[in-house]
């Protein structure tokens, strides 16, 4: 019998839809950036929010994922936990266009979403979990 262990900083699992892959195509040209990083910081009513930021330099604790021949992901080393998983959307709400995380790890979002909690094993202590 064999045993094996998942650790998610070795094998990111992190799509995006074709809509997701499309805008950031355009961000990522238009700005001449090498691709997008994916983050967490602890934030608002109830404990962390995702941060998007365009990269032109990425950051020795990125890591990278190839969602297309030209469309690259970095995320944050320390959030792979919380965001193992995730599918990246970009849809319609309402008349806007928005980024959509659709996150399976997410146990609980505030009322105005801009934050969400994650169970603390979940979050295994890189990002020590707050609630507001």
């Amino acid at each position: 019998m064999s045993v094996e262990s998942f650790d998610p900083r070795q094998s990111a699992q992190l799509t995006m839809t074709a809509a997701a892959v499309e805008h950031s195509r355009r961000q990522i040209r238009d700005a001449g950036a090498q691709g997008i990083r994916l983050s967490v910081k602890e934030s608002g009513c109830s404990g962390y929010m995702y941060i998007v930021d365009l990269v032109t330099q990425p950051d020795e604790t990125d890591v990278r994922l190839s969602m297309a021949d030209d469309v690259t992901l970095f995320v944050q080393r320390d959030a792979l936990s919380i965001v193992q998983g995730t599918e990246i959307d970009f849809a319609k709400d309402g008349i806007n266009r928005v980024i959509k995380f659709r996150n399976p790890n997410v146990t609980a979002e505030c009322g105005c979403g801009e934050s969400f909690v994650v169970d603390s094993k979940t979050a295994d202590g890189d990002l020590a979990e707050t609630a507001h």
